[in-house]
């Protein structure tokens, strides 16, 4: 090291430790452990790669040529953010909270500002780069600051006394944090929020590099929900339809050695999952929503399991709520799907993201909609597991000498849909083919499968019927679904031919009998996919798009149920 010059930091031989300029815990920023935690409840947790100034002497009121020389050193700076905790609190307009309070990086040296280049503008001029399991994320040059460090102190100083170890961070160097990399619009481009394992590396040009690994943290402790004075009341949610066992959350017998695991009240994300035991061995029918709910059914399933231990778990089709659990089973189970299922777990919007249904501010009436149906669920986490073994139309499995069907009725709900048959138990796993005493959505169709996949159904005989969302049922249950769509089609069909757009067919249907399903409002799905249907050149509407409709169509139902206030 040249004479004349020192360089302070946390370790190795040849430091200088000099006590006026050893970091204390700063006014500005945290300092964290060598391995990171992601903040509790966040979906979103990601980096951004600073530079930070370390002020060596106090000051007050400084300018900015003054405040150039209170600098100590500089060093890197890693800012955790928590993406989606930090989305909701922007819309509160009180300023940074838990989104930016997880945890702070600093290090691995303190550099004087005599052994850094600088611009002409008295900027600093470093490479620096980031990295996430060894994988590139983005690289950038500091010079990119729009304000110098001394500017940036010399307001800060403005009637405040700064004190030797307070720290200023630079910003995000551009092209340096995970969310410049976030395009709604290009999704499958995204490598992914931080998860459990991951190993974030940042370096910079002559200040070192800092290495973490980020680890999830307990739970947090849940807070009473507060009622919103100004919001409208709401009806009461439910479910209308009978049940053939008691519609109550957890695992209910339908037959011999078969179990349903029932979560009501089987509105969005509230789906059912299924278990099948032969000698020995078992199967499980999905998994659900996300990890804490899965491994509650884990648990609760132990009874059955214990004694005749998982081999194979079945993916009825390729949403989320039947999907997202999967990384709890343990590795020796042997995950099944039909081809089109598999392919499509590639192309869905990746688990973290569904968190945007939770804190996006999507206006007046998409965003309280969404909040209501996917606020309970917690999206933090999940890898998604693919299957290990695929197949086309049908499979036949042997779970401890009995034989268990599969059969892909698709696309309908969604490109795949696989059945699951037991024809020894006379029991059926329909997944989302039936929703019993909720509205099904079309997202793939035609209608006309869908349809077909009824008729199919009550072929099978089953005496005993396991819907993917709603109560146990029966052949009635098939028919009652098959008869909704065959009303959608009727009444699509007639809207078309008198000229009405879709949302006009859509907002003045009457929906007779199913008017008191739960989620009503999905029928604006279904007329939308039939009108494609009929013509093609219909514009096309992403999930956003249709879930804004399908908003307003309940709002407009909620209001006119309770009538002005």
């Amino acid at each position: 090291m040249p004479q004349g010059r020192r360089r302070y930091g946390t370790a190795g031989a040849d430091l200088v430790p000099d006590p006026r300029l050893l970091l204390r815990q700063p006014r500005h920023c945290h300092r964290s452990p060598r391995r990171g935690a992601r903040l509790p409840r966040s979906a979103w947790f990601g980096f951004e790669l600073e530079i930070a100034a370390v002020i060596g002497t106090a000051g007050r009121d400084l300018t900015p040529q003054q405040a150039e020389g209170h600098i100590a050193g500089y060093t890197l700076f890693c800012d955790w953010s928590a993406r989606d905790l930090q989305g909701l609190e922007g819309q509160l307009k009180i300023g940074q909270a838990k989104g930016k309070d997880g945890a702070s990086t600093l290090g691995p040296w303190l550099v004087t500002p005599d052994e850094l280049p600088f611009d002409l503008d008295g900027r600093l001029a470093l490479q620096v780069r980031a990295e996430v399991n060894g994988e590139l994320v983005g690289t950038g040059r500091t010079e990119s600051m729009d304000w110098t460090f001394g500017e940036v102190i010399s307001y800060a100083s403005r009637g405040v006394e700064l004190q030797p170890g307070d720290v200023f961070g630079s910003g995000t160097v551009p092209g340096c944090c995970l969310l410049e990399h976030l395009d709604f619009g290009d999704l499958a481009a995204f490598r992914g929020w931080l998860k459990d394992g991951d190993v974030v590396s940042l370096r910079a040009d002559g200040l070192g590099e800092v290495r973490q690994t980020v680890r999830a943290s307990a739970p947090p402790h849940p807070l009473a929900a507060r009622p919103d004075p100004t919001a409208h009341p709401r009806r009461p949610r439910v479910n209308p339809s009978a049940s053939a066992v008691p519609y109550t959350k957890g695992l209910h017998q339908v037959g011999d050695g078969v179990w349903a695991w029932l979560l009501p009240d089987g509105g969005y994300g509230w789906s059912n999952a299924g278990l099948i035991a032969g000698e020995g061995a078992s199967l499980l029918v999905d998994t659900l929503y996300d990890l804490p709910l899965t491994a509650e059914m884990l648990s609760g399933t132990r009874p059955v399991t214990d004694r005749h231990p998982l081999r194979h778990a079945v993916l009825t089709h390729a949403n989320g709520d039947h999907t997202h659990g999967g990384q709890l089973l343990p590795g020796s189970v042997r995950v099944i799907a039909a081809e089109g299922t598999a392919h499509e777990m590639h192309t869905e919007m990746a688990p973290e993201l569904t968190a945007a249904l939770q804190v996006m501010d999507l206006g007046p009436t998409l965003t309280p909609y969404l909040r209501a149906r996917f606020g309970q669920f917690d999206f933090g986490g999940i890898r998604l597991r693919a299957p290990d073994r695929t197949f086309d139309r049908r499979l036949a499995l042997d779970v401890g000498g009995r034989e268990v069907q599969l059969l892909n009725l698709g696309p309908a709900h969604t490109e795949a849909d696989t059945v699951v048959h037991i024809p020894d138990a006379g029991v059926l796993f329909a997944g989302d083919l039936l929703f019993i005493g909720c509205t099904p959505i079309v997202w793939s169709g035609p209608l006309a499968n869908w349809i077909a996949a009824c008729d199919a159904m009550t072929g099978l005989g089953a005496t005993t019927v396991v819907p993917g969302h709603g109560p146990v049922t029966n052949a009635d249950g098939i028919r009652a679904v098959r008869d909704y769509f065959g009303h959608i089609v009727e009444q699509a069909d007639a809207a078309y031919a008198e000229g009405l757009d879709f949302q006009e067919a859509a907002f003045g249907i009457d929906l007779a009998e199913y008017a008191g399903r739960l989620d009503a409002e999905g029928v604006v799905a279904n007329v939308y996919r039939r009108y494609r249907e009929i013509h093609p050149d219909q514009p096309v509407l992403d999930r956003f798009a249709l879930f804004g409709s399908m908003a307003e169509w309940d709002r407009r139902r909620q209001s006119a149920a309770v009538g002005p206030r």
